[in-house]
């Protein structure tokens, strides 16, 4: 399958910019500083939920983007009747290309705080110009994909699928929010179009309002068994679960699928006491023959009602999940950030920073590569390293970590292997990186988060995982902070 959809002609995204962004280019170009060198950091400073990681995903989307930027002759007209802007800008927007280098983290991959997961180099008017739409791709599917691995994990094996697109905010939130989700584990969605889209398989069966237009819940049961009688589930909760729903699937179960040598593909409940339902429902379906007939749940889930209901003894054996996903509702903002971290001047890279005095928004410069740290008997992670890009690692030499802030924090680090986080996607404006399969980036989430401790996994209090800065990099940020407190403190 094709990594890429078509991208519609009607649909030109260029200008989903914030207004800053072309005021900056406009006066970039004006100064003659459009085409100095710039590179740009999108991170994020804090994990959702106050969880242990992040899920990367949107990488894909951000090709597409990259790839299709473009601006119309509207897009000009409309510029111009802002007033603003030079006709020198306006010639430049016209014969735009773009020509920048980009490096990201490959989707799926668990990402932690100050990390950098996308590098923009490139004109500063470029690498400005596209921050909204990086942030917004990234911030968005990131956010969606993390929130479905806590999900998927609560569930313990048990399948969950996503059914948040009435939910979703937009469209678009719908459509990608599928393709995230899947990204973090998920089996399926109710999102027809991400099966066209992305490969994303497309399931759903009935609404109350299948069984409320008949003339009985079992007259409706009965006619789903005999429309799909290969893929019977039937949702049981539209009058009585107990005293109804379940006693009709089971008699439709025996009067329409058994005499054909079929087997019920389950039941579904999307109302009340899961706990107390499914473990009644459980009994009763096994008690009538049907132990195989799996028991579905949709009920406004998230991770902590999934885990409470499942240790109290529910017996569910999949789940549906709706707007507490696909909205991310327990904390649907990811707070990526995207900062100028260096240029470059004949040929030479010179790091920059911002300083803040909240210590947490504090860049760290320069043109950077991440490491991830394996031990090598067990395979698991044990730190991430944020150097500067031309360092490498020695194997095989032991290796000293230490907090950027706590420097005492130490850790001595042996018998371990090094792997590459960021990998280069676009080569001066040409993308050099082949997307995965939406199935492929999901499998290697899995096999990735499978190289995590167990207390990284936590929902509470989940051990904080080493993110620490090379002692070069970390020199570099000391001697930028020194000289703007001796410039600034005189």
């Amino acid at each position: 399958m094709s990594c890429f959809f078509d991208w519609k002609e009607d649909r030109n995204l260029t200008l989903l910019v914030d207004f800053y962004e072309l005021t900056m280019a406009n006066g970039y170009l004006k100064k003659g500083v459009g085409e100095k060198i710039a590179y740009f950091d999108m991170y994020f400073r804090k994990v959702p939920d106050d969880g242990g990681f992040c899920i990367m995903a949107g990488v894909q989307q951000l090709i597409e983007y990259f790839n299709n930027l473009k601006f119309t002759d509207e897009d000009i007209s409309y510029l111009r009747s802002k007033g603003i802007f030079s006709e020198e800008f306006l010639s430049y927007l016209k014969n735009f290309k773009f020509s920048c280098n980009v490096w990201a983290v490959p989707e799926g991959t668990p990402v932690f705080p100050n990390e950098p997961l996308v590098i923009v180099s490139g004109p500063a008017i470029q690498a400005q110009f596209v921050e909204t739409m990086v942030l917004l791709t990234i911030n968005h599917q990131t956010l969606i994909a993390t929130k479905a691995n806590r999900i998927v994990r609560a569930a313990a094996g048990r399948p969950i699928f996503e059914f948040g697109s009435r939910r979703a905010q937009g469209y678009d939130g719908a459509i990608f929010g599928a393709r995230a989700a899947y990204i973090g584990g998920c089996v399926g969605s109710a999102c027809t179009i991400a099966e066209k889209r992305f490969g994303i398989p497309a399931v759903g069966t009935m609404a109350h309002s299948w069984i409320q237009l008949f003339d009985s819940e079992y007259e409706a049961f009965k006619a789903w068994a005999e429309t799909y009688p290969d893929n019977c589930l039937l949702l049981v909760d539209t009058y009585n679960v107990l005293k109804s729903g379940v006693p009709n699937a089971i008699r439709v179960f025996d009067e329409v699928l058994k005499p054909m040598g079929l087997r019920p593909v389950g039941i579904r409940i999307d109302s009340g006491d899961v706990k107390y339902l499914t473990e009644k429902s459980r009994k009763m379906l096994d008690d009538a023959g049907y132990p195989d007939c799996k028991i579905v749940v949709s009920n406004s889930m998230d991770e902590y009602i999934i885990r409470d209901v499942l240790s109290q003894g529910a017996k569910i054996d999949s789940f549906g999940v709706g707007e507490r996903l696909i909205t991310a509702k327990s904390e649907p903002v990811f707070g990526g950030v995207y900062k100028l971290v260096a240029i470059e001047e004949n040929g030479k890279i010179i790091p920059k920073i911002k300083i803040s005095e909240n210590p947490e928004k504090i860049t760290n410069p320069g043109f950077k590569q991440i490491y991830r740290l394996y031990d090598r008997d067990s395979n698991k992670a044990i730190a991430d390293l944020i150097t500067l890009a031309d360092e490498t690692i020695d194997e095989t030499k032991p290796i000293e970590i230490f907090d950027p802030v706590f420097t005492w924090k130490r850790k001595k680090v042996e018998n371990f292997y090094a792997k590459k986080l960021l990998v280069k996607i676009f080569e001066n404006g040409r993308c050099v990186y082949e997307c995965p399969s939406v199935n492929e980036i999901r499998d290697y989430c899995a096999a990735q988060i499978d190289t995590l401790w167990e207390e990284v996994l936590r929902f509470e209090n989940p051990h904080k995982y080493y993110v620490d800065l090379s002692t070069k990099l970390w020199s570099v940020k000391q001697r930028l902070l020194n000289q703007f407190n001796i410039l600034y403190n005189k």
